[in-house]
């Protein structure tokens, strides 16, 4: 699936974007300087949530849950950041969004260790982890799990995947992810032709894509590394999500078209204009909210929910310009079943 066509709104955060890009800020942002040391305020956990980090050694972990509600589902999430960055308020805010989206969903998010101190395998090993720890301490069935990730955490998700496959571990139900770095070998077709146009990564190799630390002394051809050299034979559905305008774009294209050759069902979506993890406009712009109603659809069919109408309806009323939300929620959903189903 592709969005034809950039709205407004999301046109004009691109372009500041770029226009942040040619700033003092350029430097910090695109070595990840910024993502090393973020400085933020401290997060206050939403009404009606509990929250409890988990520390077991040096994995750290938190861990978001409805009171009051069990569902028995649970999201893991990857965060991203270069694998140099650690966890951000971003990814709080995006852990109370899954567990909304899942209706009433349990939500890990891994605070991995990252590079330079801990290159390649630490935040491999550390995801395995977690997800063990998921099934072994909570008693998570594997298929009422779904790893969700952006960016590196993206390429950490399926590295996840490509392991617990390899190794015999019972697979999660589900994959999504967000603008997934999947090849750090950078030689992605991607890389050229949207060069002059991603206003993040673009028009420069003097950045984390091209100088990481994750890698090590490892050849980052390995597809635990670089999942786009992986194979996806028995992968459960993933859902894929990318902007047009990314460097990255091939990186997720590679591993689609894996996905379709190994069988597995998928759903891929390319937002027109788009830049790297757009998704964390949220509400701001209509392609971020389309993304997200993209996910929820998603959890629905992966956790099979049924979400019943709310009340009871007495009289229908028939009009031509009548279009309920609830309406479109549902036709998303179909045509997502039908698309995972033909795939």
């Amino acid at each position: 699936m592709s969005r034809r066509k950039v709205s407004v709104r999301g046109s004009l955060v691109r372009d500041m974007m770029q226009n942040v890009m040619e700033t003092s800020l350029k430097q910090p942002i695109r070595t990840g300087e910024l993502r090393r040391n973020p400085v933020e305020p401290a997060w206050i956990r939403p009404a009606g949530y509990e929250y409890e980090i988990i520390e077991l050694g040096h994995l750290k972990m938190e861990y978001l849950r409805p009171a009051g509600v069990v569902t028995e589902r649970v999201i893991l999430q990857l965060h991203g950041g270069g694998y140099i960055g650690p966890m951000k308020n971003i990814y709080r805010r995006f852990a109370v969004r899954y567990s909304k989206l899942s209706y009433g969903g349990d939500v890990l998010t891994l605070d991995y260790r990252v590079a330079p101190e801990h290159p390649f395998p630490a935040a491999l090993e550390d995801a395995v982890a977690a997800y063990e720890w998921l099934i072994e301490e909570k008693g998570y069935r594997p298929e009422h799990i779904v790893v969700a990730g952006d960016s590196a955490g993206g390429g950490l998700s399926l590295a996840l995947g490509l392991y617990l496959k390899d190794h015999g571990i019972a697979l999660p139900g589900g994959f999504i992810t967000m603008s997934a770095w999947t090849d750090l070998t950078n030689s992605g077709e991607s890389h050229v032709s949207n060069y002059e146009i991603d206003p993040l990564f673009g028009n420069s190799t003097d950045n984390m894509l091209y100088n990481s630390e994750y890698i090590g002394g490892e050849d980052p051809g390995i597809p635990y590394i670089s999942p786009a050299f992986g194979e996806y034979e028995g992968f459960p559905p993933v859902l894929m999500q990318v902007g047009s305008y990314e460097v990255l774009l091939s990186d997720t294209l590679t591993v689609a078209d894996k996905l379709k050759n190994a069988g597995v069902k998928r759903r891929v979506s390319v937002y027109e204009g788009m830049f790297h993890v757009f998704q964390m406009g949220l509400d701001l712009i209509p392609e971020s909210r389309e993304a997200w109603d993209e996910v929820e659809s998603f959890l629905q069919i992966i956790f099979h929910i049924n979400v019943k109408p709310d009340g009871k309806v007495v009289r229908k009323v028939k009009t031509e310009h009548t279009k309920p939300a609830r309406d479109m929620a549902r036709l998303l959903i179909a045509m997502m079943k039908k698309e995972l189903d033909d795939a």
